[in-house]
């Protein structure tokens, strides 16, 4: 298999995926169009070159996961035989007429075989599904109301990067870059970014929305939790999803029965006497985490929740589960 964009931070959480617990997918790597192609690096223990993007790295490949810049995605997509299964973690290829939206992590069971462009679910979409579906499942949802808080490494390492230089400015008293978000981030809660934003803080929101209803349609265990109400909001964080989601129940069970029924594969519970889970202690956790748990005091059918999830390993654990169902 094919990893377009080796050094991006998808790219490395893929790398890592692959060299920690899938030993039977054998990955080339590919600089996208920002990195330097030729440079001796390591998948896990094993020396690997990066090579360059042209149609000769790609022939034969099995699979390619699109991990890299927009730009370097497209060309990989244009160069690709018609053979090769797409996994893209971008949503370069959303558009593409094959496309499906995939996170092994939510559904019962793969789609039906011949599949070309396998997108991965946004991960705030893949997060709240595992959560809606799984409460679903154990107690009819009624209503609920999200709000969802994203990190500056959604937009790679350029946010995370302008995230950082702003943070520095501010304390040097000097002027904001300002390429990403197109105003202040650091130190700061943003519901929309400046007009020039290359990307608006409502078109993420609104992926989110689709993806988000599409895996809640899945067949399986806690279909048909209804769709909450999302509030997307940019917070001055480097890494790592939270949620604070307030759901009311067709009839309540309480916090510790919620507690103790929540928890599964990919679902982490914190109970009443561990401390809430952060986006600083998910990092490089797979599944999601849920605690602080509390019960409304103004309304006697519903509850709060506080979640936690890594973005970039919640992603690229998704896009190897699929990888792996192509090998």
């Amino acid at each position: 298999m094919v990893l377009v964009g080796s050094d991006s931070l998808l790219g490395r959480e893929i790398r890592d995926i692959v060299a920690r617990s899938a030993p039977e997918i054998d990955l080339r790597l590919i600089a996208a169009d920002e990195e330097e192609p030729g440079v001796l690096t390591r998948v896990g223990d094993e020396p690997a070159i990066v090579e360059h993007l042209v149609a000769e790295s790609l022939a034969g490949a099995g699979a390619l996961f699109l991990a890299g810049s927009t730009e370097s995605n497209r060309k990989a997509l244009e160069l690709a035989e018609e053979s090769t299964a797409v996994i893209d973690l971008t949503y370069a290829a959303e558009e593409h007429l094959d496309a499906r939206l995939r996170a092994p992590l939510v559904e019962s069971e793969p789609p039906e075989e011949g599949a070309a462009v396998h997108v991965i679910a946004h991960p705030a979409a893949i997060a709240l599904a595992l959560f809606l579906r799984r409460v679903q499942s154990q107690d009819p949802i009624r209503r609920s109301v999200i709000q969802i808080f994203a990190p500056a490494s959604e937009f790679g390492t350029a946010g995370v990067e302008e995230l950082q230089q702003q943070t520095v400015s501010l304390l040097s008293f000097k002027s904001l870059p300002q390429a990403i978000f197109d105003t202040q981030l650091a130190f700061n809660l943003l519901s929309r970014y400046g007009d020039d934003a290359p990307q608006s803080l409502e078109q993420s929101e609104l992926r989110i929305e689709r993806h988000l209803a599409t895996l809640l349609a899945l067949p399986g265990e806690g279909e048909g939790a209804p769709m909450p109400s999302l509030r997307l909001i940019q917070a001055p964080v480097f890494h790592g999803y939270t949620f604070s989601a307030w759901v009311e129940f067709e009839s309540n069970p309480g916090v510790e029965a919620l507690e103790s029924t929540l928890a599964f594969e990919w679902l982490d519970v914190h109970g009443g006497d561990v401390e809430p889970p952060t986006n600083v202690g998910q990092a490089g956790e797979s599944g999601i985490a849920v605690g602080g748990i509390a019960a409304d005091r103004n309304e006697p059918e519903a509850c709060w929740f506080w979640i936690a999830a890594d973005n970039l390993r919640l992603t690229a654990d998704n896009a190897v589960a699929v990888a792996r169902q192509l090998v």
